[in-house]
């Protein structure tokens, strides 16, 4: 008698030391699930389909996948350096899912000020119920940054300083007014050096995409072509001829684009 239950006490604590690793591993496997990492979306092509459309972002790092070629592209054509312009990007629309650019595709919180005829949506910010404007496309919101920077005169200090130097740009950004956050350039710089952003500053340089022209000293300064100005206009602002205006900046056509920087001399 004793022998048998001696037998069933073994058995006993044999099934219960089965139970205890059987779920000791399946705690272990739960737990390794868990740690399984999910890979980030692929990002999906913008297209310009002619009406609204939000292109939704699932992070940081895909943000900057996707719109890293288009802020370079800025950069060769208005100048602006792409980690000014991504860092922007990201802190304005919160990477793309802030509320209003998921209501307006506007990445950069621009408002819509004097002589603007898009789109537009009312959005309560500094004050209650402020004019933005609405894009069809992100795209459209990027182009709209480099001419909004490049065609204002209070930014045009800024086209002075090196494209590479992105602490300048930050700071320099407050000084002109675009933001009211004392802290705005600091935020710029950490999202910029987070991120190494500056490193496709360094591409398109690397690339030849973009040819940065030094401000002459003295007599010379650069002047930002805004929108509607011609080369005949340009020269009677700062008294010199057409032809010196053309031959100081190598033009072969008085074509000019908004943004274009050209070599004037200073007005008296």
């Amino acid at each position: 008698m004793i022998k048998r239950f001696l037998y069933l006490g073994l058995i006993s604590l044999s099934l219960v030391s089965c139970l205890a690793k059987k779920k000791t591993t399946y705690a272990k496997k739960e737990k390794a699930k868990k740690e399984v990492s999910v890979p980030p979306s692929n990002p999906k092509p913008i297209e310009d389909t002619g009406r609204f459309k939000y292109y939704p972002i699932a992070s940081t790092e895909e943000y900057i996948t996707v719109f890293a070629p288009i802020a370079q592209s800025e950069m060769k054509q208005y100048g602006i350096p792409a980690s000014i312009t991504l860092a922007q990007g990201l802190l304005e629309s919160g990477a793309g899912k802030g509320q209003l650019t998921r209501r307006t595709n506007n990445h950069f919180g621009i408002k819509c000020h004097k002589g603007w005829t898009g789109g537009r949506v009312y959005h309560d910010d500094d004050a209650k119920g402020e004019c933005f404007r609405k894009y069809n496309n992100p795209n459209q919101s990027f182009r709209d940054h480099s001419e909004f920077l490049s065609s204002r005169s209070r930014y045009a200090f800024l086209f002075e300083y090196k494209p590479t130097d992105y602490r300048k740009w930050a700071y320099g950004l407050r000084k002109a007014g675009y933001a009211t956050d004392r802290k705005y350039p600091q935020k710029l710089m950490a999202l910029i050096e987070r991120h190494e952003l500056d490193k496709y500053d360094r591409e398109v340089i690397a690339r030849g995409d973009y040819t940065p022209r030094e401000v002459p000293d003295g007599e010379r300064t650069i002047h930002i072509v805004a929108k509607g100005e011609t080369l005949y206009a340009i020269s009677r602002r700062y008294f010199i001829s057409v032809d010196e205006l053309m031959a100081l900046n190598k033009l072969k056509t008085t074509t000019l684009q908004v943004g274009q920087q050209l070599i004037v001399k200073k007005r008296r």
